[in-house]
């Protein structure tokens, strides 16, 4: 659609608030517009346009540091700040990141996709500024589902300091990704609901009103009469006992009232915590209605908002999530043990269904991935079966409890890692790119890696029968198609494809084991070609791998990970360790890089990772 106004030639201080309002009203058109093209992060970005504008015109950026939490409610900010062509092409290849990104613009400060870091990263720049004597601001925007992450609290505990120049906006929205849960989430529900402060805060108001010639100081009085009023009516505040200034609720869609707010803020020479309430998926009427169904959301019809399904061969596609979350309910039917964690994903890890089914045998922890892991391991010691639904970049926020808390102890946890390889659209922050590499290295853990539904209910079933640490990991998306009666399978997992001269043995697991056919096929009418699907990549049978791979002139590992301590460097070193003498070997994975964000063809043709750039590699290798 076409835009009235040119973003990069507004004055936005010199605005009027009825501008402003149309300003917020096409500011939302474009984002509707932009996400339902590319997918995106929707109901959060509508929620937050009236906050970014007022944060715009009472702050001076890039001088003031604006930094949100997690990152990936940042479209308005993007667009006021130069960047509305490229968000057109929004998370895609030329265009903007869908999150804060600091070689993007000089306006992006702290590069962001994982919940409850802002407030630290806000407190770094402000303690900085106080050592090199400047009079800028550093303002975090943080999301009610974000508190309950541990890490917010932590810096909040270190950030009580006068002199600060740090202002926290909370964004109350009472949504995460999944609905709130917790002690955090009814909190805050009483700060918004204290219907007697409220209620002597009008009148105060209004009596104010009928007095002429109050002017600054008594302003000032009153704010000071104001705050001594909420502990008598609150009792006890959070923050205030924390040792910051607390100021709120505020209505988050009136723009006066945010300015007047942010500027009070601002004369204060110690941190406040502003409380802002907003809506999430304001002024898009489906995203308002279903807020977690329009967090993050693929291609939609924006005029009906509708999302389509995805269907081949006349089937909908529901994914590996769904697979995982339907294959769950058909084992918990069977043993009472089974219990399920996630950690504010209930419907991303497909386990909407299980929540439904089995209340008493599901826990949501909220953005708590440490804590969900360690909580697990109680459930374990007790004797249950608890299975850890996370995503692969959000379980590495839980690395040291993983190896403290349930390897060392032999405890018998199921991780069900979500996201594993490559996500499209998201960027470096979300790639599951890292979790074979920190998981094979843990003594005693199981890794397997299906890529298909029947994988995954066969291993699903044997991790249960099993002990120790064990995890599952699955991509993003459909299963692995492939037609097995081009195959011929000469063991268990190995399949050779008819063809003459040099022989190759390819050698992938999971989701790219189809780019692995493809190129065998390709190569079929020039080589002889192995091919190797590995079912587990911890333990593996070395031996057995080798003895299949005798006789070819070149093995080619393909990963949709990085490659330092990967899958193909483990075997590499298996079989120098054996002393035996390799052909020549060539991994194609991800090399000391952050793979930005793009489409999922995109990546693996930038990788090497279809079957045409696999069978490229290998004729370039073998016609040397």
């Amino acid at each position: 659609m076409k835009f009235n106004m040119d973003l990069n030639s507004i004055d936005l201080k010199s605005m009027s608030y009825s501008e402003l309002n149309e300003l917020a009203a096409e500011l939302r058109e474009r984002i509707i517009d932009a996400v339902s093209q590319n997918g995106g992060h929707l109901a959060s970005n509508l929620g937050v346009v009236e906050l970014t504008i007022a944060i715009h015109r009472v702050f001076s950026l890039p001088h003031d540091k604006l930094i949100f939490d997690v990152g990936h409610q940042s479209y308005v900010h993007k667009m006021l700040s130069g960047r509305s062509e490229g968000f057109v092409a929004l998370r895609n290849t030329g265009g903007v990141s869908g999150f804060q990104l600091r070689s993007e613009s000089e306006y992006d400060f702290f590069g962001g996709g994982h919940s409850g870091t802002s407030i630290a990263a806000a407190l770094g720049f402000a303690e900085a500024n106080k050592l090199n004597g400047g009079e800028n601001y550093a303002i975090a925007v943080v999301g009610d589902g974000s508190f309950t992450n541990g890490m917010i609290y932590e810096a909040i505990n270190n950030a009580s300091k006068a002199g600060l120049k740090l202002i926290i906006i909370l964004n109350d929205n009472e949504m995460s990704i999944s609905k709130n849960v917790g002690g955090m989430s009814a909190y805050f529900g009483r700060l918004r609901t204290s219907v007697k402060y409220y209620k002597f805060k009008r009148r105060f108001k209004h009596g104010l009103k009928k007095m002429r010639g109050i002017g600054r100081p008594i302003a000032f009085v009153t704010r000071k009469f104001k705050n001594f009023i909420k502990k008598i009516v609150f009792n006890t505040n959070l923050f205030e006992h924390l040792g910051m200034d607390y100021m709120g609720p505020v209505d988050g869609h009136n723009i006066r009232k945010l300015e007047a707010v942010l500027n009070e803020a601002k004369y204060l020479d110690e941190p406040v915590i502003i409380h802002v309430c907003t809506k999430k998926g304001k002024g898009y009427a489906p995203a308002e209605e279903c807020p977690d169904l329009y967090h993050s959301v693929g291609k939609f019809n924006k005029e009906t908002g509708i999302i389509p399904k995805q269907i081949k061969d006349g089937n909908e596609i529901k994914g590996f999530s769904h697979c995982f979350g339907k294959t769950l309910q058909w084992f918990a039917n069977q043993n009472l043990d089974l219990v399920a964690i996630c950690a504010a994903m209930c419907e991303g890890t497909g386990l909407s269904d299980f929540r439904e089914k089995f209340p008493q045998r599901f826990f949501d922890v909220g953005i708590a991935e440490s804590h969900a892991v360690t909580f697990a391991a109680g459930l374990a010691a007790s004797g249950k079966i608890p299975i850890v639904a996370i995503y692969s970049s959000f379980l590495q926020r839980a690395y040291d409890q993983i190896i403290h808390d349930v390897a060392m102890q032999k405890l018998h946890v199921i991780f069900a890692i979500d996201r594993a390889g490559f996500v499209a659209g998201d960027g470096m922050t979300h790639q599951g790119i890292f979790d074979c590499a920190f998981l094979l290295q843990i003594p005693g853990m199981t890794v397997y890696t299906p890529e298909n539904y029947t994988d995954m209910h066969f291993m699903l079933e044997e991790a249960i029968k099993a002990d120790g640490p064990i995890a599952i990991r699955y991509p993003k998306g459909e299963e692995c198609y492939y037609l097995r009666d081009e195959l011929t399978e000469t063991e268990n997992f190995r399949y050779s494809i008819t063809g003459r001269g040099k022989e190759v043995t390819l050698i992938t697991y999971g989701r790219i084991t189809r780019s692995a056919f493809d190129a065998g096929k390709i190569l079929s009418s020039e080589y002889k070609v192995k091919i190797v699907s590995l079912k587990k990549v911890k333990p593996i049978d070395y031996a057995e791998i080798w003895k299949y791979c005798q006789g070819s002139e070149l093995i080619l590992f393909a990963e949709e990970q990085i490659k330092t301590g990967g899958v193909s460097e483990n075997i590499v070193t298996a079989f120098a360790e054996m002393g035996k003498k390799m052909p020549y070997i060539e991994i194609c994975a991800i090399d000391e890089e952050f793979p930005k964000h793009a489409g999922l063809n995109d990546l693996y043709e930038k990788y090497s990772l279809t079957g045409e750039k696999i069978a490229d590699k290998v004729r370039y290798i073998l016609r040397q």
